[in-house]
C-alpha cells in the first residue's frame, strides 16, 4: 500500500512512517525541509517539500495514494508565540482533507486527541463524550475546532477515521512531559500537582493504532487511543520504584490554580518557563484529561503496554541521555 503522511518528522508520525516502512509499505511525507528530513528518507520514506498550511504544496504527493494519514499539529502549550497554532491545527486540516476529498483517497486516519473534551473532571470520556464550553488552553480550542471540521466533513462523505490520543510519552518526545521528567530526574522539579490525571500511552502504541485504525477502523467512526489512567502523582510513584528518586512536594490542585492567575498578570512582562506561565499552570491545576479506550480495544485490537513498563523504558532512555 501506498501512504502518505503529514507531521512524519515529529513524535507519532515519526514512529508511524518506520512501522510502516518496516511492514513493506510504500510512505509519503510532506515535510518542510527536506535537508532536515534524512532519518526517514534512510527509511526509504519519499520526501516532499511542502507544509499543511500551503494547500497545493500537498496535491501532487498526495495523488494516487491509497490512504492519508493526517497527524501534523501544533501541540505547544504555554508559550508567547500561539500564531501558527489556528493556521496548522485549524486551516492545516481543512486543506488536508479537502485534498482527500478532490483526489478521492479512498481512506484517512485525522489524529485528533482527548484535549477536545477539556477538563473531563474525573469522568473517563468515551467516543460520545462531548464537551461545551471555554477550553483551558490554545491547543485545546484550535484542536477542537479542527476536530468539528473533520467531523463535518465525515457527514459530507469524506472516508475518515479519527483517533484520539491521551498524553503521549516515550523516547524521543520533545513535549512538556518529557521536561518534567527530566526535572524529576534532575531533583529539579518543585512541586507534583495533586488529582491532575492522564491517559498515558507509549508513543509506539499509539503509532500502531493510527494503522489499526486504517486497516481496521470504520469510516466515520472515532476511537479514543489513549493508554491507562494515572494521576501524575501516582505517574511520578511508579518512576521512584524504577529509580529510586525521591518525589518533589505534591500540593493541592487550588493551589496552582491560584498561582496561575498570579502568572497570567506576568507572562507578558518577564520570561517564564512554558511550564510556569499562567496557561502552563492552568493546564496541570487538578485537571483530568483522560478517557475510555474500550472501542478500540475491542473494534481495533489496540492493546496498550502497562505504564510501568513503558516508563521504565522512558526513564532509562533519559537517564542514559543524562549520563546517570
Amino acid at each position: 500500500m501506498k501512504y502518505f503522511i503529514t507531521g512524519a518528522t515529529g513524535f507519532i508520525g515519526g514512529r508511524l512512517a518506520r512501522q510502516l516502512r518496516e511492514a513493506g509499505h510504500d510512505v509519503i511525507a510532506v515535510v518542510r525541509n527536506p535537508a532536515k528530513a534524512q532519518d526517514l528518507a534512510q527509511l526509504g520514506v519519499t520526501l516532499h517539500q511542502g507544509d499543511v498550511i500551503e494547500k497545493e504544496s500537498m496535491r501532487k504527493p498526495m495523488t494516487g495514494v491509497d490512504g492519508v494519514f493526517h497527524v501534523a499539529g501544533w501541540y505547544k502549550v504555554g508559550v508567547r508565540d500561539k500564531s501558527q497554532a489556528y493556521a496548522i491545527n485549524v486551516e492545516g486540516t481543512r486543506n488536508v482533507l479537502e485534498l482527500m476529498k478532490e483526489l478521492k483517497i479512498s481512506k484517512g486516519v485525522y489524529t485528533s486527541t482527548l484535549a477536545v473534551n477539556s477538563d473531563t473532571h474525573g469522568v473517563e470520556a468515551d467516543e460520545n463524550y462531548h464537551f461545551t464550553g471555554k477550553h483551558i488552553s490554545v491547543y485545546d480550542q484550535t484542536k477542537s475546532d479542527a476536530h468539528d471540521i473533520a467531523v463535518k466533513m465525515i457527514k459530507e462523505g469524506l472516508p475518515l477515521v479519527i483517533v484520539q490520543p491521551g498524553l503521549v510519552y516515550g523516547p524521543g518526545d520533545t513535549s512538556s512531559v518529557r521536561v518534567s521528567l527530566i526535572q524529576y530526574l534532575k531533583k529539579q522539579l518543585p512541586v507534583m500537582p495533586k488529582q491532575t490525571a492522564f491517559s498515558w500511552a507509549h508513543v509506539d502504541d499509539i503509532a500502531h493504532a493510527h494503522w489499526l485504525a486504517m486497516e481496521k477502523g470504520k469510516v466515520g467512526e472515532s476511537y479514543n487511543i489513549c493508554g491507562p489512567t494515572y494521576t501524575f502523582t501516582d505517574t511520578l510513584g511508579i518512576a521512584k520504584d524504577i529509580t529510586g528518586i525521591r518525589l518533589p512536594m505534591a500540593v493541592p490542585a487550588g493551589m496552582i490554580r491560584v498561582m496561575s492567575a498570579m502568572m497570567y498578570v506576568f507572562d507578558n512582562f518577564i520570561p517564564v518557563p512554558e511550564s510556569y506561565t499562567g496557561e502552563g499552570l492552568r493546564t496541570i491545576a487538578g485537571v483530568t484529561y483522560i478517557g475510555n479506550n474500550s472501542k478500540a480495544k475491542r473494534e481495533l485490537g489496540y492493546n496498550p503496554r502497562p505504564l510501568k513498563e513503558g516508563l521504565t523504558e522512558t526513564l532509562k532512555h533519559e537517564m542514559k541521555l543524562l549520563g546517570m
